[in-house]
């Protein structure tokens, strides 16, 4: 009988922890680590072992997991003093499942490969729901080999994982991803505000619309959200302003212009500068509906 590979899984909010809890009902053997134990508490509940830090978890597993918050977060973390690449085994998968910088991700590979390691950048989409339902986009960067090692555990997390060249390269489709989801986050908030201001039941707008050419995931998912005033976070205000700043500084590197994108920048500084940083990416409807 094959072994399951024993599992770190640093950090457990949101997402990460109903994507660890996936690894855990398959039967793997998972060590946890979160800034904050009581995010972690579901887990250790079911049988997780915590950690003080992210290396003292990485010591004690053959595959490594992060789904982090910003990229100073992923640097610390593997790149730190007493972090993941200096404590982790030789031979030990690293996998970035945090939406980050292609440049770090690069460092990472180049950091572990330099210590008998292996490293894939994989950040996801699909938000709060896609990790309950394990349904999540899995876009990967990094060598063949261990990608197909890595791919059985995407595949109880995700439905389309996709390994999309050398490190940096799921960090690269990851930017795309945000780049549509920022830019359409806008035209749907638009289109609502507009409905609405014209005198027209905005939901009912909502219901003519999502589902023909208009129509897209956040619409569908977001929008009903938006009008009931939920505005509790799949995801962060603060976490679409990092990848904006992230993909609007690759796009310069790579000499494109995205003026889009910088208006999507421009309207979400508006919503964080009325202190709206730790609601859901939906709260920007609100800010139309105030002007």
């Amino acid at each position: 009988m094959t072994t399951k590979p024993s599992i770190a899984f640093i950090g457990t909010g949101v997402m990460g922890r109903s994507m660890a809890g996936h690894l855990m009902a398959a039967g793997h053997e998972v060590h946890v680590h979160n800034r904050t134990r009581e995010k972690a508490a579901p887990l250790l509940d079911r049988g997780a072992h915590w950690h003080d830090t992210a290396g003292g978890a990485a010591e004690r597993a053959s595959v490594v997991f992060t789904m982090l918050g910003f990229p100073h977060d992923v640097e610390e973390t593997y790149l730190g003093k007493g972090g993941v690449i200096e404590k982790a085994a030789g031979g030990t998968l690293l996998i970035d499942m945090t939406t980050s910088s292609p440049v770090l991700a690069r460092r990472v590979s180049a950091a572990a490969a330099a210590r008998g390691m292996d490293a894939l950048d994989a950040p996801v989409s699909g938000g709060d729901i896609g990790a309950r339902e394990a349904r999540l986009v899995i876009m990967v960067g990094g060598a063949e080999p261990a990608f197909l090692r890595a791919k059985p555990l995407f595949e109880l997390m995700g439905k389309n994982i996709s390994l999309h060249g050398p490190a940096g390269s799921g960090q690269h489709c990851k930017m795309a991803n945000q780049i549509a989801c920022a830019v359409g986050m806008v035209s749907w908030c638009e289109a609502l505000a507009y409905g609405k201001r014209a005198g027209l039941d905005p939901a009912k707008v909502h219901a003519s619309i999502s589902g023909g050419a208009a129509g897209s995931w956040a619409m569908t998912n977001l929008g009903p959200r938006a009008l009931s005033g939920d505005f509790a976070p799949g995801f962060y205000v603060k976490h679409i302003r990092k990848d904006i700043g992230i993909a609007i500084a690759s796009a310069k590197e790579l000499g494109l212009e995205l003026p889009g994108l910088v208006c999507a920048e421009k309207l979400y500084d508006q919503v964080a500068s009325r202190g709206w940083e730790e609601f859901g990416t939906q709260i920007l409807y609100r800010l139309y509906t105030s002007i």
